[in-house]
């Protein structure tokens, strides 16, 4: 049943409510993942409005498709980066948009399938691809990265205290074999770390950062989000509503300094000076929603 591989989306009335939907609005869903924000959306939109789910995850896109079968009039699907969203809508002949959401991260999805190698919960290829069909894996970084480039990446991406020590052992550790999974990774990430350090500086398991880094590395998730929204935003018609959904200081820092420049220059209004965060109740249901941060902002104008 396509039902169990839905993702739980965060903060989905707080994404519905920045929108500010309307009937007839023309809205993208720059992640659309397994479709959970963009249900929601068509619900508010329809009738007369119009969705377009952009995802690089084919197996997720598919998963939509088939989920919002019953608004297929309503629906386009691209498969692609989201930082060629102007070349995805100028291929559909969209030329201004009245909103545009962003959720970042990945999908309990695809956390729980362990061929897409995201999670150090169980064993399975040193993947990390978003798009299978990119030619870097987790697997080629930390198998032919020296140990100064691991360790920078690791702090860099992942803010890992024992960056130093982490690329070292991974260095001395493949010379005697390949790393070639997910548990090898997590196994390694944790004996590295001195042992009285391994549960009284993480709250988290030791390996969620180095996880964390290697696949924002695999998928230069940050080195497209700033163009991305600042495409976008340029994309948005008068009043038009751009919404981002975060789940760590590093994504939210790229878009809480778009969000000023864009400000500074006339083009937005920031509508939440302070991010949002997940309510009690929701964290609760949903603890993967535990570290979202929501911006919105308004465009001021056409240009």
């Amino acid at each position: 049943m396509v039902e169990e591989k839905y993702h739980i989306p965060a903060m989905v009335n707080e994404a519905l409510d920045a929108l500010n939907l309307k009937p007839n609005k023309i809205i993208v869903d720059a992640t659309i993942g397994t479709g959970g924000h963009s249900r929601a959306i068509l619900e508010r939109i329809a009738p007369g409005g119009g969705l377009i789910g952009i995802d690089r995850d084919q197996e997720s896109l598919d998963i939509a498709s088939k989920r919002l079968q019953g608004y297929s009039s309503s629906c386009k699907f691209a498969q692609g980066n989201f930082l060629d969203i102007d070349k995805i809508l100028e291929g559909l002949q969209i030329k201004k948009i009245d909103g545009i959401l962003f959720d970042l991260g990945i999908s309990s999805f695809q956390l729980r399938d362990p061929e897409r190698g995201f999670s150090f919960q169980s064993d399975g290829p040193l993947d990390m691809r978003l798009d299978r069909n990119s030619y870097i894996s987790a697997y080629d970084l930390i198998n032919n990265l020296n140990e100064e480039e691991i360790s920078t990446l690791l702090w860099n991406f992942g803010q890992e205290r024992w960056h130093n020590r982490i690329a070292h052992v991974l260095v001395q550790e493949r010379e005697k074999q390949p790393i070639t999974t997910t548990l090898q990774l997590a196994n390694i990430v944790v004996r590295s770390i001195p042992q009285r350090f391994r549960h009284r500086y993480y709250r988290i398991h030791p390996a969620t950062r180095t996880f964390q880094a290697v696949r924002i590395a695999v998928n230069r998730e940050l080195e497209t989000l700033e163009s991305a929204v600042n495409k976008s935003i340029a994309l948005l018609g008068k009043g038009g509503r751009i919404c981002v959904i975060s789940f760590h200081s590093l994504e939210d820092r790229v878009i809480k300094l778009a969000f000023r420049s864009a400000h500074a220059n006339g083009i937005i209004k920031i509508i939440t000076p302070k991010p949002l965060t997940p309510t009690l109740t929701e964290v609760e249901a949903n603890p993967l929603s535990r570290s979202a941060k929501l911006r919105a902002a308004e465009k001021l104008s056409e240009a």
